[in-house]
């Protein structure tokens, strides 16, 4: 068996447990400073929508000398010469090593049309190279509100699908606030580093959500599996149980995330920065983000959550006081236990000493030195002191027959 998996069976069977739950309080911290520097990222920064939530011109134009990078530059400053920029200027991004983007404002027909002359000129290139698509700000509303509506009603299904299955709202409760500690941090990284939140980023949270959905209800099932008829015993709390299931799910956790995280990795380095491609950059960077938050958050967040609720329940509270009165019973056994061994060793180094002595006196150990004399008052009376005493049944004191031995006995059928 491999390491991994000794360990893993260790985890499973509880001879090595990790204190999840007990340490909630410290995972709270950690995601409460996460998520300060999330809001503060949003609020400070805020958040680049790209030209599809925005509107605006977009133009791709190759570039047939030099490299896109080093092209930058020159196209901006190509743009913002021909003056139908007003005072906004463009934003100009390479895509891959022979391809530059060019993102404006809403443009007019002739607008358009001199920024893409410019263009043409500088990368010496024809127009009709240069790609254009005009994006209008009441479409880009448009994708706002249909995005924000979709999220809200995937959270909503998802706490409807929760409560259906397990038939507990503190498990939906703990689900939401777990998928919403996802989200939150994924824009907040989004907010911080400065990439585009673009359609695709909207589509990668989504499925990220839906990864960390999975990841939460395989452990609340087997926290439901380990906490079925609890309340009825007294030998683990709630919370104890749902640790088990934690530990008992964290190597096939860490295993899957690890196993979802190399393709989109590899979509993420390979093909958004080897191939250049902007699409595929923004949904794999939410992919990834998103499965390692979420991937946390069902381990840290979600199971702890789910405990802080239930234990507040009666029945819960009881399991807890039966369990602790349990345990000091237990100790206080062991601790009268203790004392009894002691008290037992001691007796046995007197007997020791005992055992030791006839070997001082020129006696052999284990010799039976304990001699009872029959006092004066309890022998028979007028019987003399040196005579021995007879017993209940009159053979003390007799002289016994002597049997002759065999070869002096006479043979049968001889007369005396």
């Amino acid at each position: 068996m491999s390491r991994l998996g000794a360990v893993g069976h260790k985890l499973y069977t509880g001879e090595l447990s990790l204190n999840f739950v007990g340490r909630r309080k410290l995972w709270y911290l950690v995601s409460a400073v996460v998520l300060l520097i999330a809001i503060g990222a949003v609020l400070v920064r805020g958040l680049n929508f790209s030209i599809e939530f925005r509107g605006g011109v977009d133009f791709q134009a190759p570039v047939t000398s030099g490299t896109a990078q080093a092209a930058i530059p020159g196209v901006r400053s190509a743009v913002a010469d021909t003056g139908v920029l007003h005072s906004a200027e463009p934003v100009v991004t390479s895509i891959g090593s022979n391809q530059v983007r060019v993102e404006t404002p809403p443009l007019s027909t002739d607008e358009i049309a001199k920024a893409r002359t410019a263009i043409a000129q500088h990368l010496k290139v024809s127009e009709g190279q240069i790609d254009y698509s005009s994006i209008g700000p009441t479409w880009g509303a448009q994708i706002t509100d249909k995005a924000a509506l979709s999220l809200g009603v995937f959270l909503v299904l998802v706490m409807g699908v929760i409560w259906l299955y397990f038939r507990e709202w503190r498990m939906s409760v703990s689900g939401l606030v777990a998928l919403l500690h996802d989200v939150a941090i994924t824009i907040g990284i989004y907010a911080l580093v400065g990439f585009d939140v673009t359609p695709a980023t909207v589509i990668g949270v989504l499925t990220i959500l839906g990864y960390s959905l999975y990841d939460t209800v395989v452990v609340f099932d087997k926290v439901r599996e380990n906490t079925r008829s609890i309340s009825s015993g007294s030998r683990w709390t709630y919370s104890e149980a749902a640790n088990l299931a934690v530990n008992q799910t964290l190597v096939r956790s860490i295993n899957t995330s690890v196993i979802a995280l190399l393709p989109v990795a590899g979509i993420l380095f390979v093909g958004a920065g080897l191939l250049g491609a902007g699409t595929l950059k923004d949904l794999a960077l939410a992919l990834f983000i998103g499965i390692a938050v979420g991937t946390y958050s069902s381990i840290f967040i979600a199971t702890p959550l789910l405990c802080d609720l239930k234990e507040r329940e009666p029945a819960m509270r009881a399991l807890a006081r039966r369990v602790e009165q349990r345990r000091a019973g237990a100790a206080k056994s062991a601790g009268a236990g203790t004392a009894a061994v002691g008290a037992s060793g001691a007796i046995g180094t007197a007997t020791d000493a005992e055992e030791a002595e006839p070997a001082a006196t020129g006696e052999a150990p284990g010799t039976n030195r304990t001699r009872q004399s029959v006092p004066a008052t309890s022998r028979a009376p007028g019987r003399p002191a040196g005579r021995p005493q007879s017993t209940s049944d009159g053979s003390a004191g007799r002289t016994q027959p002597q049997r002759k031995p065999r070869s002096s006995r006479r043979p049968k059928g001889q007369g005396r």
